[in-house]
């Protein structure tokens, strides 16, 4: 009963750390919660009445979320020099409250600083966020002079509060982030294995949803590992433990992509396109049936069983003889003599298993697991020792900075002036609906232009924050009704919202909207001032302040949805082309390059292009054809973006992998497949660029020599010549949807 007992602990330990990665989402929550909590009891003891408990829970949560820094010291320096921009800001909107055209002009003069600042880093963020919010916090409770020293005291107690939570409550390190995410990927791990399992398993009619799960699996593993890669460097204890760790995760992520698609080749009557699992709604690849169940299957689905439960060890636990006999028996497919008697296609599934095995003891070594090497077979034995020759061979590079902006060129400039122009606008036409709750036109107007950088994402970002206030609005009726004027009770309310917001953010703003004004409707309650009305004008209000960003950023200095896509596309088909270039090189005998870091920057670019999409992709666009289309570009490039990785992971096993060596032949056939990515991005940048996609022979046909009786590969593996294949299919596919004329291949 105590193991199972355990077991179970385990089960839902790793559910949770697979649904929140790092558990960020509760951490947030529950630092800000406890701010808030704290703020109001130290205020309760010196008998604060609502507004002040009002203000002190409103500048408690700003002082909290605002800071975003990794490293402790730097938070609390962020953290003393916000208390000082908040007692400013809460000062001058004081001074300001009777003062209608100065108070406005001031406004929009502080809301144009506060974006601008975004440019100097989180810390830039972090002031402007709190000197713009601590003046809406001020407007909301109606402050003035007689009662500054009060607000700013209150102000000072919410500060105090927040640090003590965030450095003392809720506490949190870099490091302990770092390993809740590993523990995080481990369990995604597990969940992708298991949809690989499911999708072994399905019949005809429950393919489509089984290849769907393989397909979430694997982005929310991609989302993970990126996770990981930024908190890399705070991490750590050096650049070398990060890259170890760096290279262990991008091992592992691959190799579970390379196994799912190992198992639809297997189900398939023809060979899958990587594609397939990159592209949603993609159709099944014909002839979904495995052959007839035999032994090899039946051993297939066991060890598929047994990686789950490798992948599902936690790295802390004891080691036994039962584990490495399995860990043994997986690593064993590596050599072609320990492959069953089966078909083609699935012993390529054995051979992934026994890959994807290796990746996991590589993880779990560079995890710190305890050796365990004493009941090693000769198969797991060599694969420690390439694992420990490329561990040595590992070393920290150097990034390249990338040439600053200036001027409106800088996004943070362009955007704090269509911020400033729109809550100008907001301003006036707020003033039109009320002249005292103005301001919630000028929130929605500063709220949508955060995060955002053309006018598509700032339109759906306003829709969504439109949809989450008229929700909220109902939700704020029912409330409010409910608690009446029971102060504790509402204030637990909002609590919960307030917790809610937090933990629900990164996963829908809609949501995020709706508790905002859900928590709205109870503060009203307290202040007095609810009504059916007023929540009706905050819909009013939202809708204004939305349109008004809109107008800014459709008017003023405009970047449009399709400027901002291709810009951000070019970027993805440069930073394919370095981590190409750069392991098509290595693989020829070329000098070491920093080939992690670069697949990275791929990574970062594609997810940037990935979220600037989401206008075009949005369920609710009227453009099907359009929305199709960028779907479609999207999975072309995370195709090749898999392939692109695989390639730099294969050119750094180079120095240490005894089946793989260098070959000169390679840099002359991954020239037509670099010329091609250049071609496509100077396409889109011009579309009055003439060249045109090469096509022709295969890649091995390339590598062919004109020397008689020599070897056609030499020891390049099919591996490394089908990653190059793919490639250069998913390049010469991307010219179709982007317009980029082809060339018929000469005869």
């Amino acid at each position: 009963m105590r193991a199972a007992g355990g077991s179970v602990r385990a089960r839902l330990s790793d559910l949770v750390a697979a649904s929140d990665p790092g558990l960020l989402r509760l951490a947030a929550g529950l630092r800000t919660v406890s701010s808030i909590a704290l703020t109001l009891l130290v205020l309760s003891l010196f008998d604060a009445d609502v507004r002040l408990l009002v203000a002190g829970a409103i500048a408690a949560m700003v002082s909290t979320f605002a800071i975003r820094e990794k490293q402790r010291a730097q938070q609390a320096i962020t953290l003393a020099l916000g208390l000082l921009v908040a007692l400013a800001s809460v000062s001058l909107a004081a001074v300001l409250h009777s003062r209608v055209v100065g108070g406005d002009l001031f406004f929009v003069v502080l809301i144009f600083c506060a974006v601008y600042v975004r440019r100097f880093g989180d810390r830039g963020t972090a002031l402007g966020l709190i000197g713009f919010q601590i003046y809406f916090m001020a407007l909301f409770v109606g402050a003035d002079v007689s009662e500054l020293p009060t607000l700013c005291g209150v102000v000072a107690a919410a500060f105090a509060s927040s640090a003590v939570v965030r450095f003392a409550i809720v506490y949190e390190t870099p490091a302990g982030i770092l390993e809740r995410l590993r523990e995080a990927f481990r369990a995604r791990l597990a969940q992708l294995v298991t949809a690989q399992l499911d999708l072994l398993d399905a019949g005809p009619d429950e393919m489509d949803k089984a290849l769907e799960d393989v397909r979430d699996g694997t982005a929310r593993l991609h989302e993970t590992a990126m996770m990981i890669q930024g908190r890399l460097d705070e991490g750590t204890a050096d650049g070398a433990t990060a890259r170890l760790v760096q290279r262990r995760i991008a091992d592992a992520e691959i190799a579970a992509q390379r196994l799912g698609l190992l198992l639809l080749n297997a189900r398939s009557a023809e060979r899958a396109n990587t594609l397939t699992l990159h592209l949603p709604g993609a159709l099944v690849p014909p002839g979904g049936q495995l052959p007839v169940p035999d032994e090899a299957t039946a051993t297939l689905r066991r060890d598929l069983e047994a990686l789950r439960l490798l992948v599902l060890r936690p790295v802390s636990a004891d080691t036994g003889t039962g584990l490495a006999q399995v860990r043994n028996r997986l690593l064993g497919y590596r050599d072609e003599e320990n492959l069953p008697k089966a078909t083609p296609a699935v012993q390529d599934v054995f051979r992934g298993i026994g890959e994807a095995a290796r990746a996991v003891l590589g993880l779990r070594i560079a995890l710190g697991a305890a050796p365990d090497d004493a009941d090693d077979s000769p198969s797991t034995a060599r694969s420690r020792e390439e694992l420990d020759a490329e561990d040595a061979a590992i070393d920290a590079g150097e990034e390249a900075a990338e040439k600053p902006q200036s001027g409106l060129e800088r996004p943070t400039t362009r955007a704090a002036v269509q911020v400033a122009v729109g809550s100008s606008l907001a301003i006036i036409g707020g003033e039109f609906l009320s002249s005292q709750r103005w301001y919630w036109a000028v929130l929605t107007c500063w709220i949508v232009f955060i995060n955002t950088a053309s006018t598509g994402e700032i339109l759906v970002k306003g829709y969504r924050r439109l949809l989450g206030t008229v929700l909220g609005v109902v939700a704020g009726l029912l409330l409010a009704g409910l608690v009446g004027h029971h102060t504790w009770t509402a204030f637990a309310l909002v609590l919960l919202c307030v917790f809610a917001m937090f933990y629900t953010a990164p996963l829908s703003y809609t949501l995020m909207s709706f508790f905002v004004t859900a928590a709205l409707g109870v503060l009203y309650t307290l202040l007095h001032t609810y009504s059916l009305s007023v929540l009706v004008l905050r819909v009013e209000e939202t809708a204004l302040g939305a349109a008004c960003g809109i107008i800014a950023a459709a008017f003023v200095l405009p970047v449009q949805t399709d400027s901002r896509t291709n810009e951000l596309l070019v970027t993805v088909l440069d930073r394919l082309s370095d981590v190409t270039d750069a392991a098509v090189d290595q693989l020829s005998g070329g000098e070491p390059a920093d080939l992690l870091d670069k697949a990275r920057d791929l990574d970062q670019a594609l997810a940037d292009l990935r979220a600037a999409t989401q206008p075009l992709t949005h369920p609710v666009t009227p453009m099907r054809t359009r929305r199709n289309t960028a779907r479609y570009v999207v999975a072309l490039l995370e195709t090749c973006a898999y392939h692109a990785r695989s390639l730099a992971a294969m050119a750094e096993l180079l120095p240490t992998h005894p089946s793989i060596a260098a070959d000169p032949r390679l840099r002359r056939a991954g020239q037509r497949l670099l010329r091609n990515i250049e071609t496509i991005a100077a396409r889109v940048t011009d579309e009055r660029a003439a060249a045109e996609v090469q096509t022709g022979a295969s890649i091995a046909a390339l590598l062919e020599t004109d020397r008689p009786g020599s070897s056609r590969y030499g020891r390049i593996t099919d591996r490394v010549l089908r990653h190059l294949q793919r490639l250069d299919e998913a390049v010469v596919g991307l010219a179709r949807p982007l317009k980029v004329p082809v060339a018929q291949p000469k005869r």
